[in-house]
C-alpha cells in the first residue's frame, strides 16, 4: 500500500498553498476534505466552501465534504468547546477514510492559530498521522509574495475589519492590494493574510489546477463587513 494524504481544503489561499506545497515535495495526496460549516466557525473558513468541488475537478483529486448537518455544536459553551465540537466530524470523515486507504496524514494551512492547529495536532495524534503545515510560522508577506510568483490567482470574497470596505470584495490578491494591506497593518492591526478572519479568499487558478474558476457574483455590504454572493461559477 501507498501512504496516501488528504488535504484539508477550503477552496481559500491557505489550504490551496499547503495543497500546493504538499504536491510539490512528493507527498502522495490523494484526497481532498472540505468542511461546510453552519454560519459563523472558529475552526473553518466559511464563504464560498461549494467552490471547492469546482477546484477539485480542476486539480483532478477527489474531493469529501462534511455537511452542516454532521455538526452538534450547539451545546458549546464557550470558544474552545465550539471549536472542539466543530472539529469532530472532520476527524470522523478523516477516521471513515482511514478505513479506505493507506491514510499517512493530512495537510493544513494554519499560519498563526494556535486555537485551530493545537486542535489539528490532537486529532492527527489521536487517529496516529502525520501533519504537514507549511505556512505555520512563516512571514506572512514572504507567503503572500510566494503565492504570487507561484502563478496563484486569489480573489477576495468576504471582509470583516476596519479599514477594508466594500471596494475590496472581488479584488485580486496582487502586489498592489498587499501593499495596501500592509498599509492597513500598520493602521488598523489588519494582518496580511487575514488571519484573524479579515478577510477571506477563493483561489481561481494555480499551477497545480488544469483549468481556472470564472466566476461571477455581486456584492453584499452592511456598512461594516460583506461578502460576494456567488450567482455563477464553472470551470474555464
Amino acid at each position: 500500500m501507498t501512504d496516501d494524504w488528504v488535504s484539508l481544503f477550503s477552496g481559500g489561499k491557505d489550504s490551496s498553498w499547503a495543497l500546493h506545497r504538499a504536491l510539490e515535495s512528493g507527498l502522495n495526496v490523494t484526497r481532498l476534505l472540505t468542511v461546510h460549516p453552519r454560519g459563523d466557525s472558529y475552526m473553518y473558513h466559511v464563504p464560498a466552501t461549494r467552490l471547492a468541488r469546482l477546484a477539485a475537478e480542476s486539480i483532478g483529486i477527489e474531493l469529501v465534504e462534511v455537511e452542516p448537518d454532521d455538526f452538534e455544536a450547539a451545546d458549546a459553551t464557550d470558544a474552545g468547546a465550539q471549536g472542539d465540537a466543530e472539529l469532530e466530524p472532520m476527524e470522523a470523515a478523516l477516521s471513515a477514510l482511514g478505513e479506505e486507504i493507506d491514510l499517512a496524514g493530512v495537510t493544513a494551512g494554519a499560519v498563526e492559530s494556535e486555537f485551530q492547529t493545537s486542535r489539528i495536532r490532537g486529532m492527527c495524534d489521536r487517529l496516529g498521522i502525520d501533519l504537514f503545515a507549511p505556512l505555520w510560522g512563516k512571514e506572512p508577506r514572504a507567503l503572500a509574495d510566494a503565492m504570487l510568483a507561484a502563478g496563484f490567482e486569489i480573489t477576495i470574497v468576504q471582509v470583516a475589519a476596519g479599514g477594508l470596505g466594500e471596494s475590496w470584495l472581488g479584488r485580486t490578491l496582487d502586489a498592489d492590494a498587499l501593499a495596501d494591506l500592509e498599509a492597513l497593518n500598520e493602521a488598523h492591526g489588519v494582518h496580511v493574510l487575514g488571519e484573524g478572519g479579515e478577510f477571506e479568499t477563493i483561489v481561481t487558478d494555480a499551477p497545480h489546477m488544469s483549468r481556472p474558476i470564472e466566476l461571477s457574483y455581486e456584492t453584499e455590504w452592511d456598512g461594516t463587513r460583506g461578502r460576494l454572493r456567488i450567482t455563477d461559477a464553472r470551470l474555464g
